[in-house]
C-alpha cells in the first residue's frame, strides 16, 4: 500500500504537467484507480502478497474497464456541473473582485471565492455519495451504472453518521499533519527540511487512507 500511495502521488504530480487536461484525465481515471485499490486490499485481506503484475489485473476484463471508464466520464461531468452550479450564482461578485483595478486584491478575491467554494463543497459531498461505492458495485457485482450510483447514494445515506465520523477523522489527521509542519517551521527548521521529513509521513498517511476504502465497503455490503 506504500507502493500504491507513491504511485498515485506520482500520477497526481504528472497530471499537473498538462494543465486542465491532466486533471480531467485524472478525474476520469479515479473510479478505475479506486477499483484497483479495493481489489488490492481484498487480496491483502485474504493473506496474499501483492506482486507487481497483480495491480492492473482488475482492469484486464474489457467490459469492467469500459464501464469504469464510462463511470469516470460521468464523474467528470458531475464535477463540472457542480462547479458551474456553485459559480454562476456568485459570478457578479467574482467579476467585481477581478475587474476595476490594475492589480487584483487577493483578500477581496478570497472573500468572493468563499461562497462558491462552500457551495461546491456541499455539492461535492453529494457527488461523492453517488460515486463512493459505485466502482466496487460495477467491478465486482456487474451492476449497471445508474443502479450502482443509486445504491451507493442509499448506502452512504443509511450510514451517514459513520461516514461523517470517517470524514471528520481524516480531516483531523490531515490537519494535525499540517499543524506539525507549521510547528517545525516555527521552532526554526528550514522549510526544505520540513518538507523532506513530511514526505514519507504523507505517503504513509495516504496509504492508510487508501487502505481504509475496503473496510468501509465491506462494513456496508458484505
Amino acid at each position: 500500500m506504500f507502493f500504491w500511495s507513491m504511485t498515485l502521488g506520482l500520477l497526481i504530480t504528472f497530471s499537473y504537467l498538462i494543465p486542465i487536461l491532466g486533471q480531467m484525465a485524472l478525474i476520469i481515471a479515479t473510479p478505475s484507480l479506486t477499483f484497483i485499490t479495493l481489489s488490492a486490499c481484498q487480496r491483502i485481506d485474504s493473506g496474499e502478497t501483492m506482486q507487481l503484475g497483480m495491480w492492473t489485473q482488475p482492469l484486464r476484463d474489457r467490459n469492467v474497464r469500459n464501464r469504469l471508464l464510462l463511470l469516470g466520464v460521468a464523474y467528470l461531468l458531475c464535477c463540472l456541473a457542480g462547479g458551474v452550479l456553485a459559480t454562476v450564482p456568485f459570478l457578479e461578485s467574482l467579476t467585481a473582485a477581478l475587474e476595476g483595478a490594475t492589480q487584483v486584491d487577493d483578500m477581496a478575491l478570497l472573500r468572493a471565492m468563499q461562497a462558491p467554494m462552500l457551495t461546491f463543497g456541499v455539492l461535492y459531498v453529494l457527488i461523492s455519495m453517488l460515486f463512493w461505492h459505485a466502482p466496487a458495485l460495477i467491478g465486482w457485482h456487474g451492476i449497471p451504472m445508474k443502479q450502482a450510483l443509486f445504491f451507493s447514494m442509499v448506502a452512504c445515506w443509511r450510514n451517514k453518521w459513520a461516514f461523517l465520523l470517517y470524514g471528520l477523522s481524516w480531516a483531523a489527521i490531515f490537519f494535525a499533519v499540517q499543524m506539525a509542519a507549521s510547528l517545525l517551521i516555527v521552532v526554526g527548521l528550514p522549510p526544505e527540511i520540513v518538507q523532506l521529513l513530511l514526505t514519507p509521513l504523507n505517503i504513509a498517511v495516504a496509504a492508510v487512507l487508501y487502505a481504509s476504502f475496503y473496510p468501509a465497503y465491506v462494513s456496508v455490503f458484505r
